[in-house]
């Protein structure tokens, strides 16, 4: 298990990291309409746009009503939820009267948001952050443990399943002191058997590694290092993984406004890294791959534009601007994730253009034709340590996702 000696937890590095981020603004996109769903997506906070014939839209799509509450109001520090299951997981902390911190991890029922069981409950100066669900049903955990002041023992813990509501066995990544996995850093990969994982120098050297894992079983494929510490270094990229040709993507650039952003493809077979430089403005705030398509999609912080890239021949097929944008930096998206059962990208919204304030999410096709304006939500990034996420579960075209409540002490429900 690697420990660290020489950095704080990991909240405090991400919050400096974050400190000059881009994770402020993001993108939007305007409710369009279709006549015959015109008057039922209104009640239920939905706009339709563009839609293919093939996309059916259901009259419940929208904000949900089921509520997950941190079990001691601690603010979230990342969830998710069990795809091939009935439960989620999230972890949380909150600060106590005397200089402590209670730092939990919990179960909860997708159906209901209640609170099933508290995995593991401390009252230190520890963090749990959950990283993820992956593969199938493995829950997995980074337990934030201070030995003492700026010595801190990371231990990867895992839930397998997530339904034995108890940490199972230990995951050990080839890092030690001087990288970190980030929240971001793990590939939310659930139903194929490897992630993939970025891990962030924190030496001083800005060279990050890339590496494939299954976390289920822990076993590993070789370390890549990333070279490029000008477009892949300075911001922990988001990460997504190609299981059809065991490609690591990452959304990197140098971050300064109106210059292009680059994607770096890691084979994290034969432990190759390449790169190709993308289209719109920014950095890339958001990423996901349809691996049966090879086909992936990305949010840009500059323009409020979605970028839909063919993986083999490196190149953009469709650029759409997020309706009712302007091509704002306030409107840029962020999260991306891919529904594989019904082949849909939705795009999160921290800053909606579409309604009149709160947060929107963005239905597209693998085409880039937008299919769904969801409104009704309040998930701003500005008070999150980690970056707010879409949870999805395609098998019901459902999901969860950060807020309404400011303090992040809860996610909720949505349908599409």
């Amino acid at each position: 298990m690697p420990n660290v000696n020489e950095s704080p937890v990991l909240a405090v590095e991400i919050a400096r990291i974050a400190s000059g981020n881009h994770d402020s603004g993001r993108e939007s996109s305007s409710a369009g309409s279709m006549f015959l769903f015109l008057i039922p997506l209104l009640f239920a906070g939905v706009g339709a746009f563009g839609q293919t014939n093939s996309f059916r839209a259901i009259r419940s799509a929208g904000a949900g009503t089921v509520l997950v509450h941190s079990k001691f109001g601690g603010q979230i520090f990342g969830f998710d939820i069990d795809q091939n299951g009935t439960e989620g997981v999230l972890s949380e902390a909150k600060d106590l009267s005397n200089g402590n911190v209670l730092a939990a991890v919990e179960t909860f029922d997708q159906t209901t948001g209640k609170i099933i069981d508290v995995v593991s409950k401390t009252e230190t100066q520890d963090d749990f952050i959950t990283l993820g669900v992956v593969g199938t049903s493995v829950g997995l955990i980074d337990h934030e443990h201070e030995v003492s002041f700026l010595h801190i023992k990371r231990i990867f813990e895992t839930m397998n399943p997530l339904s034995s509501n108890k940490f199972t066995a230990q995951w050990n990544p080839p890092v030690g002191t001087q990288h970190l996995i980030m929240p971001n850093g793990v590939s939310r990969s659930q139903g194929v058997a490897d992630v993939a994982v970025f891990a962030y120098d924190n030496s001083g050297n800005f060279i990050p590694w890339v590496f494939e894992s299954n976390v289920g079983a822990n076993t590993f494929g070789p370390v890549v290092k990333i070279t490029d510490s000008n477009n892949f270094a300075s911001v922990p990229p988001p990460i997504a993984f190609d299981s059809n040709t065991n490609q690591a993507i990452l959304g990197g650039g140098n971050g300064c406004f109106g210059c292009l952003p680059v994607i770096g493809l890691v084979d994290v077979v034969n432990a190759k890294f390449s790169e190709f430089v993308g289209v719109g403005f920014g950095f890339i705030n958001g990423l996901a791959v349809d691996s049966a398509d090879g086909v992936f999609c990305t949010t840009t912080e500059d323009d409020a534009t979605v970028e839909f890239y063919n993986l083999s021949t490196q190149t953009s097929f469709n650029e759409v601007e997020l309706p009712g944008s302007g091509g704002q930096q306030f409107f840029s998206g962020a999260d991306v994730e891919f529904d594989p059962i019904n082949k849909l990208f939705l795009v999160a919204q921290p800053n909606t253009s579409s309604a009149s304030s709160g947060s929107s999410i963005y239905v597209y096709d693998t085409a880039g034709n937008l299919q769904e304006t969801l409104n009704g939500f309040s998930f701003s990034n500005t008070f999150n340590v980690v970056a707010m996420h879409i949870a999805i579960k395609p098998s019901t075209r459902s999901g969860f996702v950060d807020g309404p409540n400011s303090g992040v002490t809860e996610i909720q429900s949505f349908t599409y």
